[in-house]
């Protein structure tokens, strides 16, 4: 296992560089300047002192340079964790990730363990009812909850939890209230757990019902195996025959979406944090691609495809420890 994972990680490389290829690029493609955004150059006719000033910008992002120039720089920085300093806030990209990475993963891991905690018993129950009355009941649900879009739920939610004409009970933005620096530490847990409510609901509803459906599925495979026949038949208790054979044995696929499922999660909380303005990695994202913001879109990009790539190396991982059976040797 341990000479696997080097040579997975050793692979892991060019692949991290062909990422890179690819980020750099269509950061680059991306129409509008960068540089005019941020003086407002591309709003009216542009003087000659103008012109200098954004030379001079140019020269001092680097952006003056040929690009195949530029993106060596680049990955020669960030090799060290250096992503270079952000157009819009003028600081060092890796401080704003620094500071907005840890809410998106308190969002996000949140969401996560109860995806899991709901998905797992629910996917078990449904297969285990199997066309009966519970079995329809979930099914319809969640088919319902998947046809829901996001965007939508989020909206609905605020405007009725965070209304004063209808419930007005969680706050409708932000991570923590104004004064949450001056809260002793359970009352600032409380409020920030208050926050949470709403956009983790937002984020859990649609990656349940996609991971509860591919649990009874995997589940209703293996109940109808010859092994699990042949335990019922040893006189094995209903609940070792479910628990210790079939569902250990339907755990692979879930595994899967788990090497997937996070990374989505981190990727599409852009939508999230927008609509409840949260100040984590998605709300940095959405800002710097709309002010061409290229050294944090290209962190941002690169930063989530490493975490894919190790999301993928973690499960096959899991995969070995789950069964037995797989052998990497």
């Amino acid at each position: 296992m341990t000479t696997y994972v080097i040579r997975r990680i050793l692979l892991m490389i060019p692949t991290l560089i062909g990422i890179t290829v690819l980020v750099f690029a269509i950061s680059r493609l991306a129409p509008g300047d960068p540089i005019a955004m941020q003086m407002g150059l591309d709003q009216g006719i542009q003087s000659g002192q103008n012109q200098a000033a954004r030379q001079a910008q140019l020269e001092l992002y680097g952006l003056d340079k040929p690009e195949p120039v530029q993106y060596f720089i680049w990955l020669k920085n960030i090799v060290q964790l250096n992503f270079g300093q952000s157009f819009k806030h003028h600081r060092p990209v890796i401080e704003l990730i620094a500071e907005r990475l840890p809410i998106t993963l308190t969002l996000n891991l949140t969401a996560f363990t109860i995806i899991y905690l709901v998905a797992l018993p629910l996917g078990t129950l449904s297969a285990l009812r199997h066309n009966r009355f519970t079995d329809r009941a979930i099914s319809v649900v969640l088919f319902i909850l998947w046809s829901l879009p996001i965007m939508w739920v989020g909206q609905m939610l605020i405007g009725y939890f965070s209304n004063p004409d209808f419930f007005n009970w969680f706050p409708s933005s932000g991570i923590n209230s104004n004064n949450s620096d001056k809260m002793p530490f359970l009352v600032w847990l409380k409020d920030r757990i208050w926050h949470l409510v709403l956009p983790v609901l937002c984020i859990t509803f649609n990656g349940f019902t996609y991971l509860t459906k591919i649990v009874r599925a995997s589940m209703l495979d293996n109940l109808r195996m010859d092994y699990v026949r042949t335990a019922r038949a040893k006189g094995l208790a209903e609940k070792t025959v479910i628990f210790r054979h079939a569902f250990r044995n339907s755990i692979i696929p879930v595994i899967t979406v788990l090497a997937t499922l996070l990374p989505a999660m981190i990727a599409g909380s852009v939508i999230i944090e927008k609509l409840f303005s949260i100040p984590g990695m998605g709300l940095l994202a959405f800002e710097a691609i709309t002010t061409r913001d290229y050294n944090v879109v290209m962190a941002v990009a690169t930063i989530s495809g490493v975490l894919n790539l190790a999301g993928l190396l973690l499960a096959d991982i899991c995969y070995a420890i789950a069964d037995p059976r797989i052998s990497y040797d």
